[in-house]
């Protein structure tokens, strides 16, 4: 059995190149499998008149700096993929290589602009999607969209932070992935024990990760880096374990 572990760095990168390479090279020393970003634009999805416009405008991933960030994620050697909210960054995220997207929770209402071009732009890559539908959707429009890629559904509850005890773990379990808001580690702990004891040989973890200074729009629902390496050793301790 496999688990795979995603460090959601998401805003909390701040706009600061240093900053996404402290949590880059640090999630590659806590054992994760990849990082991820996200690219949107915010003209798209916030009014100016937000009271957070300017800290959100900071950590838009523009195309000049998703470059230079893959680049440190190569140099780090851990995979490096974004959730992408307009047809464009799919383009260009193709033409730097990755290989896999992520589809966020808010995609699949399909209210935001570009919502369902984007997906098509996403299905025509027929690379690998994580999606998580935390905030619902059609399941069976998304699957029937993806209907050519490997497609790996995440539970998720987009509360910021969630309470375990809003876990529908009977629920969570019916699902290949997990993408968690909780804090601290035990949820994620439990999902893969979870899914151990049902057979699964793959699983996927996403967890939001941040620097212990981080003031990032992210930041009070997200993991310390540092502790990101206590998740990951429990995980592959747990991954030995014959249940």
């Amino acid at each position: 059995m496999r688990v795979s572990v995603v460090a959601e760095i998401a805003s909390n990168w701040e706009g600061d190149l240093n900053i996404a390479r402290k949590l880059i090279f640090g999630s590659k020393k806590a054992g994760a499998d990849a990082v991820k970003f996200q690219m949107w634009r915010t003209k798209d999805l916030y009014d100016e008149k937000h009271p957070d416009w300017d800290v959100i405008k900071k950590s838009e991933l523009t195309f000049e700096k998703t470059k230079k960030i893959k680049k440190i994620s190569d140099e780090a050697k851990i995979e490096f993929f974004c959730s992408a909210f307009y047809p464009e960054a799919v383009d260009f995220l193709e033409s730097i290589g990755v290989k896999k997207y992520k589809v966020a929770s808010r995609t699949c209402l399909f209210k935001d602009p570009f919502s369902y071009e984007v997906l098509l732009k996403k299905a025509n890559t027929r690379k690998k999607i994580i999606v998580s539908m935390g905030m619902g959707g059609n399941k069976q429009k998304i699957k029937k969209i993806f209907r050519k890629n490997q497609t790996i559904f995440c539970y998720c509850i987009s509360d910021y932070p969630t309470l375990i005890e809003k876990i529908n773990w009977k629920e969570a379990i019916k699902y290949d992935g997990f993408s968690d808001h909780t804090l601290g580690v035990a949820a994620p702990l439990i999902y893969t024990i979870l899914k151990m004891q049902q057979g699964s040989k793959k699983i996927l973890i996403e967890k939001h990760i941040k620097l212990s200074n981080s003031k990032g729009p992210d930041a009070s629902t997200s993991l310390d880096v540092n502790d990101l390496s206590l998740l990951i050793s429990r995980i592959r301790k747990i991954q030995k374990t014959k249940l």
